[in-house]
């Protein structure tokens, strides 16, 4: 099985004071959230809307390791990879880094769905030219 990751996409986001739990950091739910956001401006930066209807991403699982704790205030940027895309799905990875420094870990696999059928579907031609670009 091939294991290459490809980095498809960079961002940053600020810390929010809200973001931070009671034992005063990051909450863990929110690294998902940051995972999310990232997600979200990747796919539609490639010019695909992630609304209802049609066809479109969908996660069947996500995971994440928390290294360090993350505070507030603060940018954290999040690189996103991905794997080699099968027919309808590619595993996606993430980094969660705060002035270069590596603070949290993540996964998700993205699966495309028809949302009338709830079936998976191809991954849409331009969107494969994009995972599959050297």
């Amino acid at each position: 099985m091939e294991h290459r990751k490809k980095l498809i996409y960079v961002t940053k986001m600020p810390i929010r004071w809200g973001d931070m739990d009671a034992y005063g950091h990051v909450n863990n739910t929110v690294y998902f959230r940051y995972m999310e956001q990232a997600r979200v401006e990747w796919i539609e930066e490639m010019g695909v809307p992630v609304r209802p209807g049609g066809t479109g991403p969908v996660i069947i699982n996500a995971s994440c390791t928390f290294l360090k704790p993350m505070n507030y205030p603060g940018m954290v940027e999040v690189r996103t990879y991905v794997g080699h895309p099968g027919r309808s799905s590619v595993q996606s990875h993430v980094e969660m880094l705060i002035d270069g420094e590596l603070y949290a870990e993540g996964a998700a696999k993205i699966v495309w769905m028809d949302t009338q059928t709830g079936k998976s579907a191809a991954i849409p031609d331009n969107v494969r030219a994009v995972l599959e670009a050297e």
